[in-house]
């Protein structure tokens, strides 16, 4: 868990990570006064972020784990243990939804994206944020083992490439007027050898990177979805 919290923290805290955070805030609409559900909420930064907008914002996420990390950074937030295919909220109990990174690890995404619909308020508005696994981009000196390697972990996804897909979840479940946007993170740092090393543990590909890392030659590029539409 320590690991993983320490990549994802890595990540959240990158300039275009925070900038799309915002924007993603910002496509949901005036969030003064207003209850938003974070859906997969994970260690809570976005519940936070969202708070200091004005938003009573709520954390839903799986893993108690997650939860309790939440509860400890953020000890003002609402957090709750639970599934984003059933969350714990009242029908038209919200006015915003949102969901980043969530729905690739989801078996049926179409069950939370009718959640997230049957949760909202009318004219409410849901946003969705989250890659196309097999749209990762690494510079790599073995570019026929490094396709391999980024569709093999896309291949242990239960919905991987789901993101290219939002757009049309959204208006399946009755959503309208969706705003589609690209935003693409790109990682020269040592934050991309932690992002490499949630694709794979191949020894002798990663010692080219790890190589790369040190004469600062990496570069990682991840296309961001970011989809909203109206309840």
């Amino acid at each position: 868990m320590s690991s993983l919290l320490a990549v994802l923290d890595a990540i959240e805290s990158e300039p275009a990570a925070v900038e799309l955070r915002a924007r993603s805030y910002e496509l949901l609409g005036d969030l003064t006064g207003r209850t938003v559900v974070d859906a997969g909420c994970g260690s809570g930064r976005a519940v936070a972020e969202l708070a200091e907008r004005g938003a009573h914002a709520v954390g839903v996420d799986l893993d108690p784990e997650m939860i309790a990390v939440a509860r400890k950074r953020w000890p003002a937030g609402e957090f709750h243990v639970g599934d984003v295919t059933e969350l714990p909220l009242e029908t038209g109990s919200v006015t915003y939804y949102r969901a980043d990174k969530v729905l690739h690890v989801l078996d049926d995404p179409t069950r939370a994206v009718a959640e997230a619909r049957r949760v909202l308020a009318p004219g409410g508005r849901a946003v969705l944020l989250g890659q196309d696994w097999d749209l990762i981009a690494i510079d790599s000196d073995d570019p026929a083992t490094t396709r391999r390697l980024v569709h093999e972990k896309a291949d242990t996804l239960p919905s991987p490439r789901v993101a290219r897909r939002y757009r049309n979840l959204l208006l399946d479940a009755g959503f309208t007027d969706p705003i589609v946007e690209v935003h693409t993170a790109v990682f020269t740092d040592d934050t991309a050898l932690g992002v490499l090393k949630r694709i794979t543990d191949e020894e002798t590909w990663l010692s080219e990177q790890t190589e790369r890392a040190r004469a600062n030659r990496t570069l990682v590029a991840v296309p961001m979805f970011l989809v909203a539409a109206q309840a």
